[in-house]
């Protein structure tokens, strides 16, 4: 039960209930919260919450897409709150968020927030509600310098961007002496991983437990967030984390997802399995989020058959050698063949493939491996339904492929492949092209996007409403509120944010903001993936094993 003088509290998700609430990042959040006393927390999503807090304390929005975050300015405005930081009163709350999205390059919705939350939500949160309950009684700006001392807060603004007389970045510099030049991501090191606080049969996975396995990714692709940003790769206990939390979830629900980048790589997930296979788990449906092909075994597959899992996904990027030498894929030809054997040989019906369009050099032929490979394996496993999601490669903040740039030639190749593929009944599900240019634009922009941002309000939701919004900034017919304090100059062109490969001196939106892996180890791990994927390589001829 909430204190009197809690602080009220407004949580939010950018979209529907169904897909916030089967977000367990965001269920996690909001029961840390909700279990303190000093806290009235409320939910708010896109189709329903209380009515208007406008005298809330706090307002939270966990962001986990980059396409989600222009939703905050139709959130702050339902709320009645001011939406650029600067306007905001005594009596407006503290906004704030976090997020994979936010952690990795917050500086196009910067000026919108009062505060980021930089890491994991386990130390974050904490300390940040402590902070800001040792200072609530002071003046807004001193609350926000007290905030900015918390190791992982970022305050936006205490920190100005400089450019030079030509628009380029020079860099993103704190406005007081107290105020830290970077901000290091924090990062939860515990054993005992989230699972979920709320079962329901709305959500978009009705009536699921979802237990995080592992947290962040070994494997270190080239392009991959989900690996870099969130390092070092932890597991959960399975004794005194994974079994209890399944247990607590299976008490009221059949449904159970097991969630992590790379689930089967945790060094006891066989035991995990094999516990689930006894005769009392009879009638609970198991699934599991992207699996590892090297790491699929007949075991797994017959397990997950025995409790209702219909496919098992794997992700490959290409059918090329090459290619997935390049990305720091390491995965053979055989391993994927002997996944789709293990899959189908356990009584799994489909088997669903993810990959990409775009990579850094990749060419045409390895468009045609990714193609070859698919045939490959519906001839080596006919029965098994197979499926292709693909998307473009967009660059990611803190990844070696920061520095790379969108490939106009994806969108063809994308093309190319439902061309070879459709005809022959394997199921091809592409990513837009065009979005994926806007998900680029607010994955590498800098804080001249928030005026886009605000000026694409309404329209956010086409393609074309954000080129013109872009193209309106530009040319100066949309601007920032005049009082903002550091003036915006205009955007740079949409060829330099969107498709430029960037020098590799560049001063990145975010070099102010440290993750777990340093500039120069980023670099390098570019250099290498470039350097051992030479066109003068050709792709190899997928073919099964004998």
């Amino acid at each position: 039960m909430p204190a009197a003088d809690a602080l009220r509290t407004v949580l939010a998700f950018p979209s529907s209930y169904s897909v916030g609430i089967t977000s367990l990042g965001y269920q996690v959040v909001w029961a840390s919260l909700a279990r303190r006393g000093d806290l009235d927390v409320r939910r708010l999503f896109t189709d329903r919450g209380d009515p208007p807090h406008r005298h809330c304390d706090l307002f939270g929005l966990s962001l986990s897409w980059e396409l989600d975050g222009p939703v905050l300015l139709d959130l702050l405005e339902r709320q009645g709150i001011p939406l650029w930081s600067h306007q905001r009163g005594e009596d407006d709350p503290i906004v704030f968020g976090g997020g994979p999205v936010l952690t990795a390059n917050p500086e196009p919705l910067a000026p919108f927030f009062d505060v980021v939350l930089l890491g994991d939500g386990e130390l974050l949160l904490p300390a940040f509600i402590d902070a800001l309950q040792a200072a609530r009684a002071l003046p807004r700006p001193e609350r926000l310098r007290r905030l900015a001392r918390v190791p992982g807060v970022y305050v936006p603004s205490l920190y100005a961007p400089r450019y030079d007389s030509d628009g380029a970045l020079l860099g993103v510099e704190p406005t007081a002496a107290e105020v830290p030049a970077t901000i290091t991501k924090q990062t939860w090191r515990g054993n005992t991983l989230s699972h979920s606080t709320v079962i329901t049969p709305e959500a978009a996975w009705p009536s699921i437990h979802m237990v995080e396995v592992a947290r962040s990714c070994p494997e270190l692709c080239r392009f991959c967030l989900a690996s870099y940003m969130t390092l070092p790769f932890r597991t959960a206990s399975l004794d005194d984390g994974l079994i209890p939390a399944v247990e607590t979830g299976l008490a009221v629900t059949q449904r159970l997802g097991l969630l992590g980048a790379s689930v089967t790589q945790h060094p006891q997930f066989a035991d995990l399995l094999s516990w689930l296979d006894q005769d009392r788990f009879e009638g609970t449906r198991v699934s599991v989020s992207s699996v590892r092909a090297a790491t699929v075994t007949p075991q797994l597959g017959r397990i997950l058959a025995r409790r209702g899992s219909k496919s098992l996904t794997i992700a490959i990027e290409s059918g090329s050698e090459r290619m997935r030498r390049v990305v720091n894929k390491k995965l053979s030809g055989e391993e994927i063949f002997a996944a789709a054997r293990y899959a189908k040989e356990g009584g799994l019906s489909g088997l669903k493939l993810y990959g990409m369009a775009g990579l850094p050099s990749e060419e045409e032929a390895d468009i045609d491996a990714t193609a070859d490979l698919l045939l490959a394996l519906r001839k080596a496993t006919p029965g098994l339904r197979l499926s292709l999601g693909v998307s473009t490669f967009v660059p990611k903040a803190h990844t070696p492929f920061q520095w790379e740039g969108v490939r106009p030639e994806a969108e063809k190749r994308l093309q190319r492949l439902a061309r070879r593929l459709q005809p022959k009944g394997i199921e091809l599900r592409p990513e837009s092209y065009g979005w994926s240019i806007i998900q680029a634009l607010l994955s590498r922009s800098d804080r001249r996007l928030a005026p886009v941002i605000a000026a694409a309000r309404g329209r956010h939701d086409s393609q074309g409403g954000w080129k013109r919004a872009y193209r309106a900034v530009r040319a100066g017919e949309a601007t920032a509120p005049a009082d903002l304090p550091v003036p915006l100059p205009a955007p740079p062109p949409w060829e330099e944010v969107i498709h430029a490969n960037w020098d590799e001196q560049r001063v990145l939106p975010w070099n102010h903001l440290e993750g777990p892996l340093p500039p120069a180890t980023l670099l390098r791990h570019r250099q290498e993936a470039l350097a051992g994927g030479s066109s003068a390589d050709p792709p190899a001829a997928p073919s099964p094993p004998h």
